[in-house]
């Protein structure tokens, strides 16, 4: 599972057309999905964080939070721009973080209020996945598709992978997030 900072790095492009998408409106603005107790999905509006430390999110006590802390897959969706309807996706796993010091790093980041009962998660990578939608696709009748897989995702740990045309594999994470995907 990878950090943001390591996909950012390995993707740069990449995760900033993604950064740029959930933080359209200022602040991050996306919708979290987790996994209920019963398997089945649930949806959330979050705030979240990318800083150069990586991808957070400050969870109250919530359905959400119990979600995280027992399973830790999600999925994060970017709010759809006014203009358009490029779309963000990343999904891997969250986990606590619980270091005081990176704790108050990002609260001040993103201006999490104090005294409030939420706990911080980082979310890794598994994948990430930006849809550009522009006059240019429109004209070709299919959306510019950029997909990055972690190359060193843990064997056996279930993830995420999305259907790709067969033929676009290539580049080192086995896809080619140079080009559109077809």
């Amino acid at each position: 599972m990878a950090s943001w900072s390591e996909f950012a790095t390995d993707e740069p492009r990449l995760a900033d057309g993604i950064r740029r998408l959930f933080q359209q409106y200022g602040s991050g603005f996306g919708y979290l999905a987790t996994v209920r107790a019963d398997g089945g999905p649930r949806v959330h509006p979050v705030a979240p964080v990318i800083t150069d430390e990586g991808l957070f999110c400050f969870v109250i006590n919530s359905p959400k939070r119990r979600d995280l802390e027992r399973d830790g897959r999600y999925a994060l969706h970017s709010f759809p721009p006014e203009e358009t309807d490029d779309e963000a996706y990343v999904a891997g796993r969250a986990r606590s973080v619980t270091d005081p010091g990176r704790v108050a790093r990002v609260a001040l980041a993103g201006r999490a209020a104090a005294q409030v009962d939420w706990r911080l998660f980082e979310f890794t990578v598994d994948v990430a996945m930006l849809t550009r939608r522009d006059q240019a696709a429109s004209a070709a009748g299919r959306p510019a598709v950029q997909v990055w897989l972690d190359p060193y995702a843990t064997v056996g740990q279930p993830a995420y992978r999305p259907v790709v045309t067969e033929g676009r594999r290539g580049g080192r994470h086995g896809f080619d997030t140079r080009r559109s995907a077809a």
